[in-house]
Parts: structure tokens; sequence; C-alpha cells
């Protein structure tokens, strides 16, 4: 596997634009991704219960496990807004259909930003002609800007994989930056593939991948209502179809995790307000959920988040947060590190590290390590720091 230019534009038949619509005061705000033929499409939602019309129209549309397009806006999250929200999701579907000559069910429809406010649907009917006219191999740039609310950078990701003696790609974009926690968070990711894969490998592949991926990365602990992911399978690299539990899914699964995961520390590392990116591994373990829990459990501390924005070595948030986890362990056992300095042995705290572990901390990326000395288990999550500039973007957001 190699990374390759690009992003959703870099697997064989896909196009995509980014343009402004007028949604937002100012910057891109409207992203189309578009495959020139129908592809096998899986998808993955918010569990939240309160759920956007955007969420609800795609999970309808995708009943079906074929789509062609995926239209998104930033700037506003469509939800809220009750039979309207309904209607002004099916219009953005139908706009897009018109005007691209598919069938309106084969579009998906995805938005993000401020909850509770009236989309501006006749702004975005009236771009599509020009969204559609602009599909192109170099939009896949604009259009990963387009999806973007108070993220700072576009995140976008693609690489290539011999499968069965072709070559398959998988491109990626994201955006996400507040409200991000467990089980996704306030996240648009939009993956491509040009694989021959069926449906039931496919949304083991997304599945799997979310798991270690999304759902493994936090910000502020605070869960959306328009989480979406969305890949779309083409097959035009003319592979032997890929199958569940093969030699050749495998490597899919892999790749395709490998791309969720480099978009999800591109979310931590955007973080609103962020200094530092912090990933937080759990080793040690007697069983893989409860290494997740743990590496979760600390890496929604906001005690631990601002002790690293202080460049405070504070070793006893980060051993009271493994224990409020619920996971049992030997405290006798439990071994903690600070960018690779055991300042935690035994779970005996050493202060004679403190200096040492207080200049680590001024580091851009922070590895806190628990050892729990148990088992063979281990699970990776991603955050970042907890700042002031946090606090003055989300009072100010509207």
């Amino acid at each position: 596997m190699k990374t390759i230019k690009g992003s959703v534009t870099a697997p064989e038949g896909f196009l995509a634009s980014g343009i402004k619509s007028g949604i937002k005061k100012k910057g891109l705000d409207l992203a189309l991704v578009y495959s020139n033929v129908p592809a096998r499409t899986a998808g993955v939602f918010t569990k939240n219960t309160v759920k956007a019309a955007p969420v609800i129209l795609s999970a309808a549309n995708l009943k079906d496990g074929w789509a062609q397009a995926i239209i998104a806006n930033s700037g506003n999250a469509n939800c809220l807004n009750g039979k309207n929200g309904m209607d002004w999701a099916l219009r953005m579907a139908e706009a897009v259909s018109a005007n691209a000559r598919i069938d309106t069910k084969d579009v998906l429809v995805a938005s993000t930003g401020i909850i509770g406010k009236p989309l501006p649907i006749e702004k975005i009917e009236a771009a599509v002609p020009a969204l559609v006219k602009g599909l192109s191999k170099p939009g896949e740039f604009t259009a990963a800007k387009a999806i973007m609310t108070t993220d700072l950078l576009p995140k976008r990701i693609a690489v290539s994989v011999k499968i069965g003696g072709k070559t398959v790609k998988i491109g990626g974009i994201a955006k996400g930056s507040g409200m991000i926690c467990p089980n996704m968070a306030t996240l648009l990711c939009f993956v491509t593939t040009d694989a021959d894969i069926d449906a039931k490998a496919l949304k083991g592949s997304l599945k799997d991948a979310v798991e270690d991926s999304l759902n493994m990365v936090t910000v502020d602990g605070d869960m959306s209502t328009n989480d979406t992911v969305f890949i779309m399978a083409n097959g035009l690299a003319v592979n032997t179809k890929i199958k569940a539990g093969g030699k050749d899914h495998k490597i899919f699964s892999a790749a395709l995790k490998y791309v969720m995961v480099y978009l999800a520390k591109e979310i931590a590392n955007d973080g609103e307000g962020a200094s530092k990116f912090i990933e937080v591994q759990v080793r040690g373990a007697k069983s893989k959920a409860d290494a997740k829990k743990m590496a979760m459990e600390i890496a929604n501390s906001n005690l631990v988040k601002t002790a690293i924005a202080g460049e405070d070595p504070n070793t006893g948030r980060i051993a009271s947060s493994a224990g409020a986890s619920r996971v049992k362990f030997n405290e006798s056992k439990l071994d903690i590190y600070l960018n690779g300095i055991k300042i935690v042995s035994g779970g005996n705290a050493n202060f004679t590290l403190r200096p040492k572990a207080e200049k680590s901390l001024k580091k851009k990326e922070v590895v806190i390590t628990v050892d729990l000395n148990l088992g063979k288990y281990s699970a990776t999550a991603w955050t970042c720091d907890l700042t002031e500039g946090y606090i003055k973007i989300n009072a100010r957001y509207n």
C-alpha cells in the first residue's frame, strides 16, 4: 500500500466539486462527490436520538445499497426544522438528480453547521447547476474545503493497494473540529474506492474501520445530530470481486482502516482551540473492549486535557481516569508513560522525572501510554488538549 495524490477523486471514475452558495457569509459551503457509474455504497450515521433531516433521508436512500452522488453543505445542519427540514433535504437530492440526470434515490445528502436554523434551500438549488458543471478530478480539494465549519484545514488522503494483480485506490475527505465524541462526532466523512466488492464485505470493512478510527476520536465529549460516513465503491478497478472473509478482503480492510485512522487523527489534531494533539494508548488489557473503554475514558477527561494544555505531567489525573473507566486492573501493576517517559511504575509515581516530563510536554504531539500488564489487548484513542480557545469558539458559534 502507498499514499498517492488527491483524495476522493483518486479512484477511477470519481469527480468532485465545491463552491460558494451563500449559506455561509464567506467561504465555500457546498460540495459534490460523483461517480460516473452507480456505486455500491454503505453508510454509518450518528447514534444520537435527535437526527438531522439529511441523515434520515440518506439512510432511506441507502436501503438498496447503491448511490451515485453525495451532496453536502456546511454552515447549516438542517436539524430541528421539522417537516420543512425533510423537504429541504429532498430538494437538495432532487436538484442534483435533475442536473446530473441520475435517480433522486441515488443521491445522498449531508449537512453540517448550526442546528435549528432554517436552511436557505433556494440558494442551494440556484448553485447546484454550477456545482454539477464544475465536477472534475482537481475538484476534490474544493469539495474538502466546502464541508469545513470550524476546521482550520481540509482533511484528505488517498492510497493505492494491489488486490488480485489490480491496482485499487481508496480516497477520503472529512470534516470535524468540535462536538466530537465516541460514536462519531460532528463529522462528515466521504470515502470512495474503485474496488469491485460485494455488499457484505463493504459493510464489514466500513464497520470495522469506523470502530478503530472515528469511534476512537474525541474532542469534547458531545455527540452530534449529523454524523455521517459514506463509502462508495464503483468497481472500475476491474479487480476480481472482493468477498467477505477472503485474503483480498483483509487487504482492502487494512487499506480502508489506514485511510480512516489518518482522517480520525487529522480531526483530533484540528480540535477547536487545540494547541496539542494527544494519542492515548492502553496496553496489557484483558480484552479489546476493556482497552477501548479505558482509552476513551482518559481521552475524554477534561482534567487530563487541561493538564496537557498547561504542560503539567499530572499522573494522578491519568490514573484517576483509568480507574473511572470501571475496567478492573491491579494498581500495583500499573505503568504510565508520557512521551515514552515512565513516570509511574508498578503503581508508584516517580516525581524525580517530573522536570523531564514537563519538558517533553512542550511538544505539539503528546503520547500517553497506560500499561495494565494484565493481558495482550490494546487500543488507541485520539484527542486534543482543552484550551481557552475552545471556549471562545463555542461561546460565539452562530
